[in-house]
């Protein structure tokens, strides 16, 4: 096993070398809090992974079922893996729950497929919990946002960041026959996507649009839940998910509210636009 400076220094440079602009978020907390995030991140990195590798089904889900196995060991404190035993004092100090663990395997169960199609909106509902709003809950534990709040915080904005995700991803993960569109919604429109058929051909269809305006008009009474609920916190623990939130609004509101379109380019945001955000709430 590693010594506590040598674990520190692994899940840290996990997140640093993952690019993900929450890093800078994350540095804003203390240092046990930070290295607690770093290790919530590292683990949620660890199976996205297992889920987005080349690699046959059934060696993924073995993959997704040894980490299942190790979630009650950390509880436990008899962790066998290195992130295994790094978890186990953030697990222990901020009293996060076992089952949000589970949750994100779960999700990564779900994306761990030839293919994906969300039936309905209560399956979507399912997954957003399970690969966004589990995070949350562990999140906002951390930030020492409590129950009920913390809960109502991680559900509004894990929606509002999956939605987000969901709506500009759509060509990437059409790549790996994943739709994240749920086909009632498309039905409604007139589309059928089985889950054998060509997503890519489904895209050029312009009834898509409305779809995808459907779930760009619930993402944005999910950001101003989440805004609303995050004004009822204390500045200084709320101050990470405002930060997350503010980066990913403005990315939200550089995709179409109508006439949406495929081949499209992929929205993102430059260094400055990232800077500036985290400079604007990282210090106010």
């Amino acid at each position: 096993m590693m010594t506590p400076d040598q674990e520190r220094l692994f899940v840290r440079d996990a997140v640093r070398k993952s690019g993900t602009s929450f890093y800078w978020a994350m540095r804003m907390l203390s240092p046990e809090k930070r290295h607690a995030m770093y290790s919530i991140y590292a683990f949620c990195r660890v199976v996205d992974d297992i889920a987005d590798e080349p690699d046959s089904i059934d060696h993924k889900r073995l993959l997704l079922d040894e980490w299942r196995k190790e979630i009650p060991r950390i509880f436990a404190e008899k962790a066998t893996v290195s992130l295994g035993h790094v978890l186990q004092e953030p697990v222990k100090q901020f009293k996060l729950q076992i089952e949000d663990f589970y949750a994100i395997i779960d999700g990564m169960q779900s994306d761990a497929t030839a293919d994906v199609r969300i039936l309905n909106l209560d399956d979507l509902g399912i997954y957003m919990d399970q690969v966004a709003c589990s995070v949350g809950r562990l999140s906002t534990r951390v930030f020492g946002i409590d129950p009920p709040l913390g809960t109502d915080i991680a559900k509004a904005l894990g929606e509002a960041l999956q939605l987000t995700n969901i709506l500009r991803d759509v060509q990437e993960d059409a790549l790996h026959n994943r739709l994240y569109l749920p086909v009632d919604l498309l039905r409604e429109q007139g589309l059928e996507c089985a889950q054998n058929s060509e997503i890519s051909l489904l895209l050029k269809n312009p009834a898509i649009s409305k779809v995808c305006s459907q779930l760009r008009a619930m993402a944005a009474i999910r950001y101003e839940q989440a805004e609303t609920l995050l004004s009822q916190c204390d500045r200084g623990h709320a101050r990470p998910a405002i930060m997350m939130m503010a980066l990913y609004k403005k990315l939200f509101l550089k995709l179409p509210d109508q006439n949406w379109t495929f081949p499209r380019p992929r929205v993102s945001l430059s260094s400055p636009e990232k800077m500036w955000i985290l400079l604007r709430h990282g210090f106010c």
